[in-house]
């Protein structure tokens, strides 16, 4: 399996533990992002040490590892608080991450978050787009969405769009296809695009294939 179908088979799987989110469920069930879905996520430019890239998605950046000078320019755009989905031995180890990150975003008067992902220790499950939804919902300035370089921010970033702000699948994947995730080396080989689907969803021109169905 290719690297981004298991990624793509990740955030589907922290998305696909509950309904999405709809108008139907009222005034207020859906947090505020700012969100323009005529327009995918902006690069943002101007802000060094940030490994990748950097994008804003309404009041949502996500990217890669900051440095701890990019921490204090992105406090100055507003940022209020972090979310970290590194694991604590990416973070531990000074040779990745040249500082305490968790100490520098409290020093700069931000909320530091850690939703870590990665390994056995740290698998992907709802939970994490749970504790994302809280986060947002709990800060309703600008909030940093990281990683390493943006792959694990992207995908959780495309599960809490699906399960909580009403996102189709393939209206999702491609904000997050213009952030940080790749396309799969398939398409490139056989020359064709590649659909992703949930399971439980109806094939074309009839019903959803069962675990019976001939494979």
């Amino acid at each position: 399996m290719s690297s981004r179908r298991w990624w793509i088979g990740a955030a589907v799987l922290l998305a696909a533990a509950a309904p999405p989110a709809s108008a139907e469920q009222g005034s207020g069930a859906i947090t505020d992002l700012q969100l323009d879905r005529s327009r995918q996520p902006e690069r943002v430019e101007g802000i060094g040490g940030v490994e990748q890239n950097l994008f804003r998605d309404g009041r949502v950046y996500i990217g890669g590892q900051p440095s701890q000078a990019a921490l204090a320019a992105l406090r100055e755009l507003g940022i209020t608080a972090v979310v970290n989905l590194r694991t604590p031995p990416e973070m531990d180890d000074r040779q990745r991450v040249p500082y305490d990150e968790a100490a520098a975003v409290a020093d700069l008067g931000m909320e530091y978050i850690a939703i870590p992902l990665g390994g056995a220790e740290h698998p992907y499950t709802p939970q994490a787009v749970d504790r994302l939804a809280k986060a947002l919902a709990d800060h309703p300035g600008p909030v940093l969405v990281h990683c390493t370089i943006g792959w694990r921010a992207s995908y959780l970033w495309v599960a809490y769009l699906i399960r909580e702000q009403g996102f189709a699948l393939p209206d999702a994947l491609a904000r997050g296809e213009a952030i940080a995730i790749t396309p799969d080396p398939l398409e490139g080989l056989l020359g064709r695009t590649l659909t992703v689907r949930f399971a439980d969803e109806a094939r074309p021109g009839g019903a959803p294939q069962s675990s019976d169905s001939p494979r």
